[in-house]
């Protein structure tokens, strides 16, 4: 039960602001980039890769010695024991960071019954790392991901370029999945699907860098709870190379059914409709089951693909769900062997 969904018209929320809906895309880019500043602003600074030529990171192999010209705190020993032969190890000089995000814009996250939906909260987390990755020289690219395929954005540099991406994201047309023109279930299933959207951003992405994954995950996921999901070796091959933040983003409806009586619930990706009687505690006991062990399924499958994983709720507070993440991985990168992903110019 717990693929199916309430339809699409929201649940009014006490804590929702009346006006969000009034304003214009522009006024809403401004109300995200004020909120981003204030509070999240000074989190990731001071790691970005630079552009001035010099000393690196990356590694990119090993040379002999060169008495008088190579400083010996590079020696490779390893090689050197290996050859017999005093050998440095050669770095390629750091460069900028590129960000890919890959976002899903497809029917099921475009429902939400408390201050966001889940697209609004896809774009809130998409402001969050473009705003605070865009430094000087650092380059965000995207892929969104619609029922109709996937919307491709280049690796650019620049604000304006940031601003284009969010206005396109605000102004994706929604619909019901019956409209009129609408492509069947088949072709939907083959142009939209996660797993390959991940496939074609490991395709662009061919220099290191920071791969954000912005999501609800609920696609493809098998019966089996120990099966692997269809999208989990796309991520898992995309972790291998870069550092992957997966954003699974939920809204509390997901999670348990109120006790409202009779309502018909609506899964958007398929379009297939069934009554269910909430006043019933043992289905809505089952309900919650099933959906706490589909969303530890995601878990699961995010931690065996190497991604490091950010879960935002529509009823929470994301910027301080988004903060609390950072000062975490800062924590653990601080740990040796921790695996936190880079706070600096574009982790987060």
């Amino acid at each position: 039960m717990s693929g199916f969904r309430r339809p699409p018209n929201r649940v009014a929320s006490p804590q929702r602001d009346p006006g969000l809906t009034e304003l214009t895309p522009d006024q809403r880019l401004r109300r995200l980039e004020l909120t981003v500043t204030r509070r999240l602003d000074g989190l990731l600074h001071g790691q970005h890769r630079g552009l001035l030529p010099g000393p690196g990171s990356e590694a990119a192999g090993s040379r002999e010695y060169r008495p008088g010209e190579d400083e010996v705190r590079r020696m490779d020993w390893a090689v050197t024991a290996r050859t017999a032969v005093p050998h440095v190890r050669q770095v390629d000089a750091d460069r900028e960071l590129t960000t890919w995000l890959l976002v899903d814009a497809s029917p099921s996250m475009e429902f939400g019954t408390a201050d966001l939906d889940k697209r609004e909260l896809a774009v809130a987390a998409v402001a969050a790392v473009g705003f605070l990755t865009a430094g000087a020289g650092n380059r965000l690219g995207a892929q969104v991901l619609t029922r109709d395929g996937v919307r491709r954005f280049p690796a650019r540099c620049g604000r304006q370029h940031l601003v284009n991406l969010l206005r396109a994201l605000l102004t994706a047309p929604r619909g019901d999945r019956t409209a009129a023109g609408a492509p069947t279930d088949a072709m939907a299933d083959a142009a939209s699907s996660l797993a390959g959207a991940l496939s074609s951003v490991h395709r662009l992405a061919s220099r290191r860098g920071l791969v954000v994954v912005v999501s609800d995950f609920l696609d493809t996921l098998p019966d089996d709870p120990q099966a692997e999901a269809g999208w989990e070796p796309q991520l898992r091959r995309l972790a291998a190379r870069h550092q992957v933040l997966a954003v699974e983003v939920t809204d509390p409806r997901e999670l348990e059914l109120p006790d409202v009586g009779l309502v018909t619930l609506v899964d958007p990706e398929t379009g297939r409709r069934r009554e269910v009687w909430t006043g019933d505690p043992v289905l809505r006991a089952r309900f919650a089951q099933a959906a706490a062990a589909q969303r530890e399924q995601v878990r699961q499958a995010l931690r065996r693909s190497g991604a490091t994983h950010l879960a935002l709720r529509t009823d929470r507070d994301w910027g301080a769900d988004i903060v609390r993440h950072v000062h975490a991985q800062r924590r653990l990168a601080l740990v040796p062997g921790g695996r936190g992903v880079p706070t600096g110019g574009g982790g987060t």
